[in-house]
């Protein structure tokens, strides 16, 4: 049986990604398509599917590195700003992702059933999630014409 750990991270978000969008469990905001994904982002995200994409992101994050805060997801999923132009040469700094997008993707992954709240250590995954994660992981290593990868199968 393969887990989350055997397929390729990127896959496996994509997978976890239409899964929830089939299973609609989470629903993107409206406030979405005006609001920024982090403080050194100056645009919306242009992805049709960048709600689901960023829970199925969150909900192997968590699995993986949880339990987790929001402070510490929102600084993964931050960047740098106010680089080197033509004008002004300073090192990069870091910018945190939106702490308010984690924050409602957690609560609803946390109302469907993927994710807990251990209290006083951030958020864990719970039976469900890990099945939902490993479930997929297990039809993404099938899809895979990876040789590599063919010693999980």
């Amino acid at each position: 049986m393969a887990t989350l750990y055997d397929v390729p991270a990127e896959d496996l978000i994509e997978a976890v990604a239409e899964e929830l969008q089939a299973a609609d469990p989470i629903e993107a905001p409206e406030w979405l398509e005006y609001t920024t994904t982090g403080t050194g982002k100056e645009l919306a995200p242009e992805q049709d599917d960048f709600w689901e994409r960023r829970a199925g992101s969150l909900l192997r994050k968590v699995a993986v590195d949880g339990p987790v805060g929001v402070g510490t997801l929102a600084t993964a999923y931050g960047g740098t700003k106010q680089g080197s132009n033509r004008y002004q040469v300073r090192p990069n700094q870091q910018a945190d992702g939106s702490r308010n997008i984690v924050r409602t993707a957690l609560q609803q992954l946390e109302d469907a059933g993927y994710v807990l709240t251990a209290e006083g250590e951030g958020r864990r995954i719970t039976a469900d999630g890990r099945a939902l994660l490993d479930e997929v992981a297990e039809d993404v290593l099938e899809d895979l014409d990876d040789p590599a990868l063919e010693r999980y199968a």
